[in-house]
Order: C-alpha cells, then structure tokens, then sequence
C-alpha cells in the first residue's frame, strides 16, 4: 500500500509540474530536474534510490521502443553514416578522453574505473536530445540523426562499461573487447529482427485492436530480456524491432489497430519521460551526502566533476566538425535542396545533452568499488550539468546561428501534394469501376475526396482579413453541427430508453469527426504563425524542369475570370506559358484548372505572396 502510494504521489507531482511548465511555455525537461533537487534536499520527502534495474528494465525499454516506433526507418538509413559515427565512434572516444581527464586529476583512480567513468557518461539521452530539439523546432535532419545516435548509443557505452568493469577485476584482452562488441551487437540485432519476424507473423492474424495494443506493450520488455538472456545487447534489440515493427505497421497492423497503438505508446512515454527527470533530480540528495564521506578533498571532487562536464562537451564538439567534413561529406539536404552549413554541425554537437541512463550505468559500477560515489556523483553532475547549460542555451543557440525550424508551409505543400497524387490514385481505381451506378455513389466518393484534398492545398495562401476559405468555414459550421448533435445524444441517454452501447457508440462516431476537425484547424493555425516561402520540395518531372521559373502575371492580385464574372476566388495561380491568372480549385468555378483544359498549358505557379511553387497539371507534381 506504501509503494502504491508512492507511485500516485509521483505521478501527480509530476503532471501537475509538467503542466505548470507547459503554461509557462517552460522547458519540461529542465523544470522537472530543478524541482527534483529542491524536493530531494527537503526534510519530508522521502530519500529516493533510483535503481539501475528499474532503470535498465523498466523505463529503458519501453521508451527506446517509443522513440523508434516513431523515427523514420527511411530518414534512419539515409544518415546511417553520421548516426554510427557518433553512436559508436563519439561514445568510444568521449569515454577515452574522459578516463584521461579523470585519471589526471585522481591519479590514484584505477585505469579500468576511469575508463567506466567514461563510458558513463559518454552516451547523449535519447529523451533529453529529442524533447528539447523537437520543442525549439530544429532541422529535421539534425531531429532525425539525434535520435539515431540516441537510439543506438546507449549499446555502445553499455558494452564499453561492462567491459572496463571486466578488467577492473582482471586483464581482458584487446581480442576479448572486440568478440564482446560484436557478439552484443550483432546478437542485439538479430534478436531484434527475429522479434520483428514474430510480431509480424502475429499481428496479420490479428485484427483486434485491443489485442494488437496489448501484444506492443509486450514487445519491449519480450526482445529486451531474450536479448540480455543470451548476453547480447537488449538495447539493440528494442530499437531494431521497433525500427521494423513502425515501418511496417501500415501493412502488418489494421487502421484502428495503429490509431490505438499510436495513442497508448505517445500516454506512456509522456508519462515515463517526464518521471524520469524528476527522478533524476531527487537523486542529488543522497548522492551528495555519499561524496560528503569520501577520502578526496572537496576541491579535488569539485574539479573532476568540473572537468568531465566540459571534457563530454568539448569533446563533441572535437568529434563533430572533423566527423563531417572528413568523413560524413554530407550532400544537399533532401529536405531543402541546400548543402546544410557549418551552424548545422555546431548545434548537433551542442545538442549532447545526458539522461537517465548515464545514471542508471553509473549504478552498475559494484558497491565496492574504491570511489564509487565520486563516480556517482560525476554521473549527476554531467547529467544536471548538460541538461542545464546545453539545453537551456540550445534555443539561444539555435537562434543565434539562425538555424531554421522546419518550414511549415513548405510541409503544407508537401502535404497537399501527397494527397493530391494520393487521391489520383485512388479515382484511376473508381474509373475501373464498371458496375451500374443508380445512387451516385461515385460522384459522392469523388466530391469527398475533393473536398479533403482542397482542404490540404487551403493551408497555402494568404488569407483575405477575416475572410474565411471554403473549408474554414465548414470546420467551423460542422463543429457547431456537431455540438448540437451531441448535446441531443445526452439529452436522449438520461431518458434511458437507448441502450448505452448505442449511445457511446454514436458518441464515438462523434468524436472521430470532430478530433479530425479540430487537426485541420490546428495545422492551419500554426501555418498563419510561421508562414514562410515554399519554394521546393524535392519533386520535379520533365514540364516542371522545362518551365520558366516566373512569369509576369497579366491581372496581378486579381484572377481576370472571376473579376469578369463578379465571382470570388480563395487562392490566385499564374500559368507559366502565358502568364493567365486563375483561381484554385477550391474557388467556384476553378479557373485555373479550366485554364489548363482549354490551352493545356502543363504548369502554373503560385501567384500567393511569398510563394513560388509550381505545379504540374499532367504530372500531378510541384517543384
């Protein structure tokens, strides 16, 4: 009853400062920690000891899972060469460089011990990186590579610490090292791939999606012990299976089945990241009293833990520009058509920040180990330490070196497009349909599809004042609609005279609508804060590359059909080969689309105010 207890306490504490944070629009992470330290060292809350088990098998696994649930196994392969890079070269050579450092300053220290110091606190926190680069709104090259590196860096120094441990109580040969590494990690992946060939084999059987949720609360946990079992890396294990398991998942998993899984895993990491910075910072308590106890000096302490701290970050920043430029050589960004610069590389090395599981590494070093709680204390205070400087000055940095957030309305472009070609596909489909047609099902299909696609390409442009696009204003109506609906629904369930089973159901049908409302009014929003020129986006065909990249329109500001007939345009478009000025689709009479009917002239181009893609009618493709 105690420890259920415990558990509820932790969990409100930390929603209640998470969302305390949020309003303030704080840094969650950051503000956590602060609060973790300050409660730690007060004299009513209980000492808290943060277990390297609870660590590595309770909130390791589900977590790496989530985040490679999410990461993109095809944005993974194209920066495989910098992810390994700094996953296995950069923990490896943080983890000498500190031995170094530390060993110079304790000389008495064994050489093995140090180089476990090292390997402690080598490996950046997949949940510290990500959280604070994806809230500031980094490049989603570097997004991408920092949670490869994350995801993968944890095996590296896992395998590096309990190699250095090995040697601490007797020789390991060189041999030994490299048979150890390849055994936990080729033994991780492959323990990953066959739990990915298991799941799959499962889940096209099952369509349930109850079942297929319960059966991914399981994989993390299922390749993390089969992998350690056998002394591989479970590490490894997680991330591939997870990596497998969401690439595939519109193939293996039924659409309700992904909608599930989706949402439980986004609860369950929201509510484990967010406890593990608490956790983190109540630590400081007992492991400063520990060090009050050691036989080193408190300058000498002072300066070690001093010292690792600017040795992880120093030597990132060592490794990161000769890593790239020597090795990495890294082309223009598919994203952006650019060769990223130098400030790119500088803000990847700056992100460095340490987490949980430099902690709960540290905690594996045996309880008599000759100062082992300098070691835990170079552990907190590198965790604490980056966490704090690097990541509450990586938005000034970012900002300062005006590395760009992603471009919000080049991703409603890219949206757009992909459901344009997307819908194509799907009405070359309708047209094979040969059967009879007597209740219009046809045009009703095609009318929908219509409409979600002008919603997507509405997000483009500017907007007229108050003056709200066609699917604005159905949003809003519908949503008034579906308020009133739901109101007679409760008004009909307190007369019990429907089965509840109906009732919710309906309710359910409701509520799919309405969250799909509320999205689309969401993404429009945020595209009205940060609207920028969508140039490219990486598409291109023959039409496209023969087109001239402007011209003059005839009616600027005005589409010259519309205008003629006194009727009114949403979005403006300039053909390429004439300069004519339509109006989009989503205008009445879509005079832009008609223009290319009657002259087929192939590509026209955006006439929206910092706009200036192109759009080939034949190709269904911009650039």
């Amino acid at each position: 009853m105690e420890i259920a207890f415990s558990l509820i306490v932790l969990a409100v504490v930390v929603l209640t400062i998470t969302a305390f944070a949020g309003r303030l629009e704080l840094s969650e992470p950051l503000v956590l920690i602060g609060a973790g330290i300050i409660l730690g060292f007060l004299p009513f809350v209980p000492e808290v000891h943060l277990h390297e088990e609870v660590v590595l098998l309770g909130l390791l696994p589900p977590l790496l899972y989530s985040a490679a649930l999410q990461t993109s196994l095809v944005d993974f392969n194209a920066n495989r060469r910098p992810i390994l890079l700094l996953s296995v070269g950069l923990v490896i050579f943080t983890a000498i460089g500190v031995a170094l450092v530390v060993k110079w300053i304790i000389p008495d220290m064994d050489w093995a011990i140090a180089l476990a110091v090292g390997a402690v606190v080598a490996p950046p926190d997949a949940i510290a990186a990500t959280a604070i680069a994806r809230r500031i709104g980094l490049p989603r090259r570097i997004v991408t590579i920092l949670e490869g590196e994350s995801l993968l860096n944890d095996a590296t120094a896992l395998v590096t610490l309990r190699t250095a441990l090995a040697a601490a109580v007797g020789s390991v040969a060189l041999w030994e090292v490299g048979l150890d590494f390849v055994v936990a990690a080729g033994g991780g992946v492959l323990i990953g791939i066959a739990t990915f060939v298991v799941v799959a084999k499962v889940r096209k059987k099952v369509t349930d999606p109850l079942l297929d949720t319960a059966i991914s609360l399981v994989v993390p946990f299922a390749a993390y012990v089969a992998a350690e079992k056998v002394h591989a890396s479970g590490v490894l294990a997680v991330v591939v299976a997870g990596l497998l398991l969401g690439h595939k998942a519109p193939i293996l998993q039924t659409a309700p089945s992904r909608i599930a899984e989706r949402t439980n895993w986004r609860t369950i990491a929201y509510v484990l990241e967010n406890t593990v910075f608490l956790l983190i910072g109540l630590q400081a308590q007992w492991i400063v009293e520990d060090v009050a106890d050691s036989s080193l000096s408190g300058a000498r302490i002072v300066l070690v833990c001093a010292a690792s701290l600017l040795a992880v970050i120093v030597l990132r920043l060592l490794w990161v520009f000769p890593a790239r430029y020597l090795l990495v050589r890294p082309g223009p960004d598919p994203s952006t058509g650019r060769k990223p610069p130098w400030t790119y590389t500088f803000v990847l090395g700056w992100a460095g920040m340490r987490g949980v599981v430099t902690l709960a590494a540290a905690f594996l070093v045996p309880e008599d180990t000759e100062y082992r709680e300098i070691v835990l204390l170079i552990a907190f205070t590198v965790v604490a330490g980056t966490l704090f400087i690097q990541g509450m000055s990586l938005p000034w940095v970012a900002r300062r070196l005006e590395v760009p957030p992603p471009d919000r309305a080049e991703d409603a472009l890219a949206r757009a497009t992909l459901l344009h070609q997307a819908t194509q596909a799907g009405l070359d489909v309708l047209k094979e349909e040969t059967q009879d047609d007597p209740h219009l099902v046809r045009a009703a299909i095609k009318s929908r599809l219509e409409q979600r696609n002008f919603a997507a390409w509405e997000q483009l442009g500017s907007t007229n004042g108050d003056q709200e696009t066609p699917s604005q204003t159905y949003a809003r109506v519908r949503l008034e609609m579906i308020e009133a609906e739901r109101g007679k629904v409760l008004e009909v369930r307190s007369g019990g005279n429907i089965p509840q089973d109906v009732v919710r159901e309906v309710l359910g049908m409701l509520d799919v609508e309405e969250s799909m409302l509320d999205y689309a009014t969401v993404a429009q929003e945020r595209l009205e804060e940060g609207r920028v020129n969508a140039a490219r986006i990486g598409g291109t065909c023959d039409d496209l590359e023969a087109a001239p990249s402007y011209r003059e329109p005839n009616t600027p500001g005005e589409c010259e059909d519309c205008v003629r007939q006194g009727t009114t345009w949403v979005h403006l478009r300039t053909c390429l080969a004439c300069g004519h000025v339509g109006c989009c689709d989503s205008s009445q009479y879509r005079h832009a689309t008609a223009h290319f009917r009657e002259t087929g002239h192939r590509v026209m181009q955006s006439a929206e105010p910092g706009e200036s893609w192109r759009w080939c009618f034949v190709h269904h493709q911009t650039g």
